[in-house]
Formats: structure tokens, C-alpha cells, sequence
């Protein structure tokens, strides 16, 4: 008992001694090493990364140092605001503002990566870093756009550095998240947590680097931003915040003081991967990097050279279904101008070659009329091929009767804040540019974009559609206008956002990014409808077979190749309902499908549609038109040997021997005379009734030639074959279908007098007009209302009987009203010939 007492005291000393350690570095670090709840024990426990941090900032103590050191912040000062901000419940920037959790993600995973760090004990670099590639640097413009810009998508041919080369890769980081979604926060967030760090922020335009401060001036942190320090000048504040352009860093990387700046932030990082800049990073190697990035197509081994360590990926759609940023409509344009001759440098389309293929005023005239019409007053942003054609877009668009301004490199920076402003306060609801307002700027009223130049280049098409994915309380979604064909598929030259996303199928009108989880806009209205058809655009076979298969109602079967619309036909003559043959048809007729695909649509339908009535339908219509012979004999196997035709084959065969008759049939009269003796032996029941109803004597002339052998056979052949040949067409036709011949000789007696008993057509026809048509469909609605007509409550009349005007129940209706019933039926049964032909599909 006694030992575990001083057990429980010596713990107790050691902890008030942790823990008075711990408030004594506060004080000099400024950044807490214990939070309200924790155990001292357990959370600064040996080999942890918090007590590395509070052994190393007590050394420091013991050294005389009053501050921290610039080693000793970059190694743990971010670590240690990235816990203090993460503690608070929720956690928020200075200014009271919450962090999303998408932005909560990338400061965990930025922590996740500094503990790491700090527990393997990583050092950081001495020296200067490899000193490299600053002399040849020659004076830019502080507005120039950085070297990746200019390279488009390809890659850069400079290897990657050995470690020995780039010292602070190890301390370089990157995070992805969408244009729109709120990366600008998130950097406010790392600017929180580096409460006691000098910050750098680097941007690619002058435009942003404003933005940048007038931003962070909102979030509470104006009074942090300072000028940038460089060598030999006092440094103002230890947690100073300055923001500068890359072209600016990449020419002063080696003037900077080295322990102004513990933590660097590269905003739009993607921009950042030049030669130059890339160069002016690796020279500064001390620093925390943090580069920021919305493009979603990238080559990894770019960025991931420079900025080697992800520490959060939001991919475009994850943000659209969080509901992060506004959904993403899609509208295709057919292109009015050919740029297939335009050559591609630098991995997007050449400007001026592409200028000369589509500034053209007729062009221009029809895109103003082509925005006002679909989108009148919406604001939206144009991109035009060139500076010029920016402006000669704008001139046709005011003429049009928008209120839209084109602005450039050209315009001078008060103007063009001037612009902007109007376009937030609506005085301008359409922006035209070349390239200034595709990557920083952001209004979240803009909600069309239009690419009335077209890009081959990913990074640039996601930073265009970036700027409409802001949320707005009047914008439902944002549209993208590409000039493309509406079946065109990734593999075409020209980017769309089908083919960034990697989308299946096109749907115009329809959104293209998943529709969120919560809808806070629901008062917005929707500025494009989905069209009821789609159309597949993914190059890979198989997926596009699959959304044939799974979307075959609403496949446009126009944009299909001749294969894709029989294997579209095939399944629509498969599975269409009877009730939407009408929208079926229209889709056939109206639309521009081939005949390929119509034959094969009411064939199949005719051979495998559950619906007997579809099937009659199908076939009237298939052979309503020219059939060829090998079709035609399909047709006429399927009519009298197929299961699902077994019910229906007198109407099936009567529908081909009229056909044959009208010359319906491609093929010669031998083949045709074979099939409609074919069809009629087929129905031989129903000719035999016909026969018998004409000819009394047919039974008995049938009968002896079935029940006789041999030379008696042939006999009654001959009687039989005279009798036929003396009768009209219809009742020869039928007795002569009827019979049956067991030698070589009555069959040539029967094939004989089938020639002999006229032409092909009169014969088809008659034999046709033999059978029976089909009968009225009785409705089961009207005979289950029949039966339930007495039923109620006590004293009510039995399923079969019905109630009379007194109120007795009889068990049906009056003898004479029976009378009345049977009498219109009995006499649509003996008027064959006028009755209706059953409704073709085509007429439906």
C-alpha cells in the first residue's frame, strides 16, 4: 500500500511538472501543447510528435533563445495551429467563419503528413538547396503568365531531381479540391493555424493577388499583410502574411530572407510547374509548401515533381454531389466552322490560326442570337479565340440587345475592376475574354459559359467551367455551351465536359455532375430543360453497348452508327410496349434513322415482342414496304413455324399473302409461287372451312383423295384438279391448298393446276381473302366491370346477376336484349371483308 502511494505520487509530480513545462513553451511559442480535455500523460507521451515538439522548444528555452527559431516553426509551429484549429468545435477562421468539412479534410490531412514528419524526426536542410537556375533568369513582367501556362498539357522534358538536388521536397504538399468549392478558405484556414509563422501566398496573376488580400482582410487577418521582406530589412511581425505573383517570386527567390517565411502557399498550383518557377521553389527550400489546385486533369508527374505529397483529393463530382458547388447543365452546339485544320502547340489550339478559322461576322452573329435566344438576360462568360475576336464578339452581342463587354491584357486595370464591378452589380450580364477570366476570378452570378473557342487542353477547360460553379441563390445549375456534335466521343480533338468528366452519354439539358445531396436553391429556375433522348459519347465499346442496353427509351438512334442502330432496334422491337408504340414510331419517322435500323426494329418486334397485337402490327408495317428475299423468307418461316405466332398464324399468313399480292416480296416467281402455297398449307384449316362453305363437294373430293393409294389416288387427283380449276379463284385456291397428293404424279396434277388456276397475284390474293380477320380485342376492364356491376352490401345481387330498376336482382339482361347483343357480332363474323385491317405501328 505504502509503494503504490509513492507510485501514485511520483506520477503526480511528473505530470504538474509536464504540464507547467507545457505552459512555460506556450508562452514562448505561442501555440498551446495541451488542449481542455486531454490527459498530459497520454498526449504528451515519449516519442509522440507534440513532445518532440515541447523537448525541442525547451532546448531552445535553455539556450537563451527569446522566440523560436525559423527551424524549429517549420518543423512544428504549423503542426501545433493545425491542432489548435482542428480542437475547436467547429473550426473557424478569425473572423467567425466555419470551415467546411472538404476544407476541415485537407488541414487533417496537412496534419496527418506534419506528424508523420515530425516522428521519423526529419531534419530540415541547411544550406540554400541546389543554387540552381536563378542566373539565367531574365526580367519579366510581373503580369506574365508562368512558363506551365504556355505548355499546355504535355510534359516537361527536364528530369526529376535526385533528393540530393531538391532538399525540400520533402516539405512540399499539395491538395485538389474544385474550382468554386471554397479553396480560398481553406488557405484562410492554413493562415489560422500558422498564427506564429511568417506566410508567403503565390498566385499567378496580379488580378488575384487583390482578391488575395481583400479576401483575408474579410476573414479578420488585414492587419497581418506586409510587404514582402527580403534580405537586410527588419522583419515587421513574426506572423506576417505577404502575397506576390509567381512571375515576381521566380525573379526575387534569392533576395527573400530566409526566416521571414516559414510556410509558402501556392494558390492555382498547377501553374506553378515551369521551368522557371519550378526552379525558384527548389531554391527556397527551407519553407512549408502547400500548393493548392481546382485542375482535375493533370499529369501526376508534374505536379506531383514539384509538390510530391497529396494531402487531400475532392475529385469535381464528390464536390457536385456535397453540394459544394453548383450542378453542372450541358447544351451542344453544332459547330458552324471546321478546325480541323487548326495545328496544336503547346497542347491547346494555335490562336491565331484558330481567330482566322472562326472570327467571322456571320459567326459572330449567330452565336449573339444563339445566347439570347436560349439565354436572354442569364449572365454568363464567353470565350472568343484571340483578343480581337473578344471584341468583335461584343460588338454583336450589344447589337443583339445583351448588355455585354469584352475585356483583355489590353484593358487598363482601372477599367477593368470598373468592368467587373458592374458585372456583380448586374449592369452587365455578359463577360467576352480570351483567356484574363479563366483561372481566379470568381462571380458567383455567372452562370452560362460559352466556348465559342474551343481548347484541346483539359486544364484549361476545367479553369473555364470553374468560374459558373459557385453557389448563388438565383442559379438552379450552371450551363456549359460546347460547339461540338452531339454524338461526338472523348476521343475528338475538342474538350467538352462529357469528355472531362468521362461521361457515357450526352442528354441535352440534363446535369452532367451528380445532383447534390441537399438542394438550397429551390427557388432558382431551371434555365435549360433535359431533352427526353440521349445519346451515347463514350469511345469505349462496350460501355456505350451497355448504355444502349440500359437506356434503350430514350436513345436517339439518329447519332448512331448503322451497327449501334440494329443493336438499338433490336432491343426496342424486343421490349416496347404496346401503349408506346406511338412515341416509338415518331422517334423512327421523325427522326433521321436509317431504313436498316426501322426493318430490324419491326422485325424483331414481329419475331420476339410479348405482345400479340405489337407482333401483327409489326409485321403489317414490315412488309408495308419493299422486302427483300432473304428477309421475306425469315418472315414467312417465322409466320408458320414459330411458337409465339402459333396463336395468331392465320392472320399472320393472311398479312404475307397479301403482301405477296400487292409485289411486296424482292424475289422471283418461282420463290414466290412457294411461299404463298407455303402460307396456305399453313392455314390449310381455315381454307378447308372456306372450301367447304363454297363447294359441298369439296369434303367429298378431299376425303377420297386422302383415304385412296395408287392409281385410284391419282384418279381423284384428276377429278379433284378439274373441279378446282372450274371454280373461282378463291374456292380453287382453297381446295387446291386443302389437298394433299401421296405420288409423283397427283402431286404434279396439283402443282400443275396451281399454276393453271391464274396469275400469282390473283391467287395470292384470293387465298388472302380466305382467311378470316382478326377479331376485336374485347377490353377485360369492361367484362370484370360487367361482373362487379350488382355486388353491395345485404340483398345485393350475386356476381352473376344483375340489379333491375326495382331493385330485384335478375340474372342478366332480357332474352331480346341478348338478342339485340348477339346481333352486330354474329354479323361482324359473316361480313369478313369489311372489316377494319388491324392498326400498323406506323399509323398508331
Amino acid at each position: 500500500m505504502q509503494e503504490t502511494t509513492e507510485q501514485r505520487s511520483v506520477t503526480l509530480a511528473a505530470t504538474d511538472d509536464l504540464v507547467a513545462a507545457a505552459k512555460r513553451a506556450e508562452k514562448w511559442a505561442g501555440e498551446p501543447f495541451l488542449h481542455n480535455g486531454e490527459e498530459p500523460a497520454e498526449a504528451l507521451a515519449s516519442e509522440t510528435a507534440r513532445r518532440r515538439s515541447l523537448d525541442e522548444a525547451l532546448a531552445e528555452i535553455e539556450d537563451g533563445r527569446k522566440a523560436p527559431s525559423s527551424q524549429w516553426k517549420v518543423r512544428f509551429a504549423l503542426m501545433l495551429g493545425l491542432e489548435r484549429v482542428l480542437s475547436e468545435k467547429p473550426p473557424k477562421l478569425a473572423s467567425g467563419t466555419e470551415l467546411r468539412r472538404h476544407q476541415i479534410d485537407a488541414l487533417a490531412g496537412m496534419l496527418t503528413e506534419l506528424i508523420a514528419a515530425a516522428q521519423r524526426g526529419e531534419e530540415p536542410a541547411n544550406a540554400n538547396g541546389n543554387g540552381n537556375g536563378l542566373e539565367e533568369y531574365e526580367d519579366e513582367e510581373e503580369d506574365e503568365e508562368p512558363e506551365a501556362d504556355v505548355q499546355g498539357d504535355e510534359e516537361l522534358e527536364a528530369a526529376e531531381p535526385s533528393p540530393e538536388e531538391d532538399p525540400g521536397a520533402v516539405r512540399r504538399y499539395r491538395f485538389r479540391h474544385p474550382t468554386a468549392s471554397g479553396k480560398t478558405i481553406a488557405a484562410a484556414g492554413f493562415v489560422e493555424a500558422a498564427r506564429t509563422m511568417g506566410v508567403l501566398i503565390l498566385t499567378h496573376r496580379r488580378l488575384l493577388v487583390s482578391q488575395f488580400n481583400r479576401e483575408l482582410t474579410a476573414e479578420g487577418y488585414g492587419d497581418r499583410l506586409k510587404p514582402v521582406v527580403e534580405r537586410g530589412q527588419k522583419i515587421p511581425r513574426p506572423d506576417l502574411v505577404t502575397v506576390q505573383t509567381y512571375a515576381w517570386f521566380a525573379r526575387h527567390a534569392d533576395s527573400i530572407d530566409r526566416d521571414a517565411y516559414q510556410l509558402v502557399i501556392a494558390d492555382e498550383a498547377h501553374t506553378a510547374l515551369g521551368e522557371k518557377t519550378s526552379g525558384a521553389i527548389r531554391s527556397f527550400p527551407e519553407p512549408i509548401y502547400i500548393g493548392m489546385t481546382a485542375t482535375e486533369q493533370l499529369i501526376a508527374k508534374q505536379v506531383s515533381d514539384v509538390f510530391p505529397a497529396s494531402v487531400d483529393d475532392l475529385p469535381l463530382a464528390d464536390a457536385a454531389r456535397r453540394g459544394l458547388i453548383a450542378p453542372l447543365r450541358s447544351l451542344r452546339v453544332p459547330p458552324a466552322a471546321a478546325i480541323h485544320s487548326v495545328p496544336i502547340v503547346g497542347g491547346d489550339f494555335e490562336e491565331r490560326a484558330l481567330a482566322a478559322v472562326l472570327d467571322h461576322t456571320a459567326l459572330n452573329q449567330a452565336a449573339a442570337s444563339l445566347y439570347r435566344d436560349r439565354f436572354d438576360d442569364t449572365p454568363g462568360i464567353v470565350y472568343a479565340a484571340g483578343v480581337d475576336h473578344a471584341y468583335n464578339l461584343a460588338q454583336e452581342f450589344r447589337a443583339a440587345g445583351l448588355k455585354a463587354e469584352a475585356v483583355s491584357g489590353r484593358t487598363p486595370p482601372v477599367r477593368l475592376a470598373e468592368t467587373l464591378a458592374a458585372y456583380e452589380r448586374g449592369e452587365i450580364n455578359i463577360l467576352i475574354n480570351a483567356m484574363l477570366l479563366a483561372e481566379g476570378w470568381n462571380s458567383p452570378r455567372a452562370t452560362v459559359v460559352m466556348h465559342l473557342a474551343p481548347t484541346a487542353s483539359r486544364r484549361v477547360y476545367q479553369q473555364r467551367i470553374g468560374r459558373i460553379m459557385r453557389m448563388h441563390p438565383r442559379k438552379e445549375a450552371g450551363i456549359v455551351v460546347d460547339f461540338v456534335n452531339k454524338g461526338s466521343t472523348h476521343n475528338e480533338r475538342v474538350i467538352s465536359l462529357h469528355s472531362l468528366l468521362g461521361s457515357d452519354f450526352y442528354r441535352e439539358g440534363a446535369r452532367v455532375t451528380p445532383a447534390p445531396r441537399r438542394r438550397p436553391n429551390r427557388r432558382a429556375r431551371r434555365k435549360l430543360s433535359p431533352a427526353p433522348w440521349l445519346v451515347p459519347v463514350t469511345p469505349d465499346v462496350r460501355r456505350r453497348l451497355s448504355v444502349i442496353q440500359r437506356e434503350w427509351q430514350r436513345i436517339d438512334p439518329r447519332y448512331l452508327d448503322e451497327d449501334e442502330q440494329r443493336y438499338w432496334a433490336s432491343i426496342a422491337g424486343r421490349q416496347v410496349r404496346f401503349e408506346e408504340r406511338s412515341e416509338f414510331v415518331k422517334k423512327l419517322t421523325e427522326g433521321r434513322a436509317s431504313k436498316v435500323c426501322l426493318e430490324q426494329f419491326l422485325t424483331t418486334a414481329a419475331a420476339e415482342n410479348p405482345n400479340r397485337r405489337l407482333r401483327m402490327m409489326a409485321l403489317a408495317d414490315r412488309v408495308s414496304m419493299t422486302v427483300e428475299r432473304a428477309d421475306f423468307d425469315d418472315l414467312v418461316t417465322l409466320v408458320t413455324q414459330a411458337p409465339p405466332w402459333e396463336k395468331d398464324r392465320v392472320q399472320g399468313a393472311r398479312i404475307l399473302l397479301r403482301a405477296i399480292g400487292e409485289g411486296k416480296a424482292d424475289a422471283p416467281e418461282q420463290i414466290l409461287a412457294r411461299w404463298t402455297w407455303k402460307l396456305a398449307r399453313a392455314t390449310r384449316k381455315a381454307q378447308d372451312r372456306k372450301v367447304s362453305a363454297e363447294f359441298p363437294e369439296a369434303k367429298r373430293l378431299l376425303g377420297a383423295l386422302a383415304n385412296s393409294r395408287g392409281h385410284r389416288h391419282e384418279e381423284n387427283a384428276a377429278k379433284l384438279v378439274k373441279a378446282a380449276l372450274e371454280l373461282p379463284v378463291e374456292v380453287g385456291a382453297a381446295l387446291l391448298a386443302s389437298a394433299d397428293g401421296y405420288t409423283p404424279k397427283a402431286n404434279r396434277l396439283l402443282e400443275d393446276a396451281r399454276e393453271e388456276l391464274g396469275s400469282l397475284t390473283d391467287v395470292a390474293y384470293a387465298l388472302a381473302e380466305n382467311l378470316p380477320p382478326p377479331k376485336a380485342q374485347t377490353s377485360r376492364r369492361r367484362r370484370r366491370r360487367r361482373k362487379k356491376k350488382g355486388k353491395g352490401p345485404e340483398g345485393a345481387a350475386t356476381p352473376g346477376q344483375q340489379v333491375s330498376a326495382d331493385g330485384a336482382a335478375s340474372n342478366g339482361p332480357s332474352p331480346a336484349k341478348r338478342r339485340r347483343r348477339r346481333k352486330p357480332r354474329a354479323a361482324e363474323r359473316s361480313s369478313g371483308d369489311s372489316e377494319p385491317e388491324p392498326a400498323r405501328v406506323a399509323e398508331a
